[in-house]
């Protein structure tokens, strides 16, 4: 069983890599789509009473936010693991201009992010930590990080 823990800003690649990674795999809680914290609790709760592997694809930028999936996963007896999609400003607001109406986030939406986003460490809980960037051709290029205990 996997919690499995996406760490971004917006348009950084996260919501397609769970289609091509986990999408047969894991179920996806995503605060878009659910509208509400606590319809995102209702299915986080389910997946754990399931022992059902779940990936959170929101932006989750602090460790503070990272911790509502991190400590009930782990209670539960999940391994957690986190992917930090890192990309630079100026690909993130190229890549939300390229997005449909709907789904463009405001530009200083990227921007309150990306200046609150920390990087994951393996203190927070995580059993794994990945680092993820999309390509020079768009494709995903995913390295795992050492645990230096």
């Amino acid at each position: 069983m996997q919690a499995v823990i996406f760490i971004g800003a917006q348009a950084s690649g996260k919501s397609t890599f769970f289609k091509e990674c986990f999408f047969d795999t894991h179920v996806r809680i995503n605060l878009d789509m659910l509208r509400t914290r606590h319809r995102e609790k209702l299915l986080l709760d389910a997946c754990l009473a399931a022992k059902q592997s779940f990936v959170v694809d929101n932006t989750n930028p602090t460790p503070a936010d990272r911790q509502r999936y991190i400590a009930p996963a782990k209670q539960a007896g999940f391994e957690v693991v986190g992917y930090f999609f890192e990309a630079k400003i100026e690909a993130l607001l190229h890549r939300n201009r390229q997005r449909d109406g709907s789904q463009r986030i405001p530009v200083g939406g990227v921007w309150r992010t990306y200046n609150v986003l920390q990087p994951p460490t393996f203190a927070e809980g995580f059993a794994k930590l990945y680092y993820v960037k999309v390509g020079e051709h768009g494709q995903f290029e995913v390295e795992e990080q050492m645990n230096e205990v």
